[in-house]
């Protein structure tokens, strides 16, 4: 069985960390896209999990088409991208401290989806052998940070890297009430679903454990 080497198309810490976390050290190969030019370019009726799976899928195009030939000869590229999507409002990072404390104020207390899209290459050769993308819906009830609480947040800077305002597996995981799904896909990048597009390829776990060990 084909052993590919893992790359991840992200700058998440988080979502190197649930891999690295479940057994497998990805190589890091961050995208160039430009995130708001293609969800622009889906028009304003896109659907949520139609935005997140294009924005998915170009960045691991973007990736593949820049890797190195000697990591193309056997590799699997996995994009992701994660937007909340609140009262018909589908946000991604806040682009201001202000904005940040405006989501929260409207966040408090409710509950969202989180959409998180992820899109597999598979290259053999220095070509793709298997393309496919899929989203998944994950439930976040957020709880009522105190005026205080809130500001030191923001102050801490992380609310503006991340999808939503918010993390699960840090800070932020202090003002998260529950989660009703797979809870790495509010962190980035969902095994699960991972798993389903690997078997997808005809590849396992246990092969990108073989080739990626940490």
């Amino acid at each position: 069985m084909t052993t590919p080497r893992l790359v991840l198309g992200s700058a998440s810490s988080g979502r190197l960390a649930v891999l690295r976390g479940a057994g497998v050290d990805p190589l890091v190969v961050v995208s160039g896209v430009d995130e708001d030019a293609v969800a622009a370019g889906l028009g304003p009726e896109a659907r949520p999990a139609d935005v997140v799976q294009a924005l998915a899928r170009a960045k691991a195009e973007d990736v593949a088409a820049r890797l190195d030939p000697a990591v193309a000869t056997d590799c699997v590229v996995i994009g992701c991208d994660s937007m909340l999507y609140i009262d018909g409002v589908l946000a991604g990072k806040p682009p201001s401290v202000d904005e940040a404390r405006r989501r929260w104020q409207f966040m408090a207390g409710r509950a969202g989806q989180l959409y998180t899209g992820h899109s597999l290459i598979w290259l053999r050769d220095n070509a793709i052998r298997h393309q496919a993308a899929e989203t998944v819906v994950t439930g976040v009830r957020f709880g009522t940070p105190t005026d205080d609480d809130l500001e030191a947040y923001l102050a801490t800077g992380e609310p503006l890297r991340v999808a939503g305002g918010f993390t699960l597996d840090g800070l932020g995981g202090w003002f998260i009430d529950g989660v009703d799904g797979d809870p790495s896909s509010v962190i980035g990048i969902s095994l699960p679903l991972l798993r389903s597009l690997l078997a997808g390829a005809g590849l396992s776990v246990a092969a990108l454990w073989a080739a990626n060990p940490v």
